[in-house]
C-alpha cells in the first residue's frame, strides 16, 4: 500500500513544499473547524470527506499540493484525484502539525 501511494503522490519536505506551493493549487484536507483554527496561507479547504463530490473544483492542468494534520490523508486523496485526471500531486511530509511557515486563522 505505501509503495503504491508513493507512486501516486510525491512527499516533500517543508522546504520543498514552500518552494512550489505558491505556483500550484494548495488544498487543506482537514475539516472546516481545523481549517478555521489555522491553515497555510493561500490554502483552500476541501475536507477529505467531501473530496469525491468536490473534486471537479480542482484543476487538472496545474500541480496540486495537499496536506492534512499529520500527513495521513493525502495518499488516499491522491487515489481519488488521479481517477479524476489530476497527475501532478505533492504532499507535505508530517502534515500541518510540523509546518513552521505562515499560518492564517479564519476562513
Amino acid at each position: 500500500m505505501y509503495f503504491y501511494q508513493k507512486r501516486l503522490i510525491k512527499t516533500l519536505t517543508e522546504e520543498e513544499f514552500r518552494a512550489g506551493y505558491r505556483k500550484a493549487q494548495l488544498i487543506d484536507l482537514r475539516d472546516q473547524e481545523d481549517f478555521k483554527n489555522g491553515h497555510i496561507l493561500g490554502a483552500r479547504n476541501i475536507p477529505f470527506a467531501q473530496l469525491k463530490t468536490r473534486s471537479k473544483e480542482i484543476r487538472r492542468d496545474q500541480a496540486v499540493y495537499l496536506y492534512d494534520q499529520m500527513g495521513v490523508r493525502p495518499g488516499q486523496a491522491a487515489r481519488i484525484l488521479r481517477k479524476n485526471g489530476v497527475t501532478e500531486l505533492y504532499q507535505l511530509k508530517g502534515g500541518f502539525k510540523l509546518w513552521s511557515g505562515k499560518v492564517k486563522k479564519g476562513l
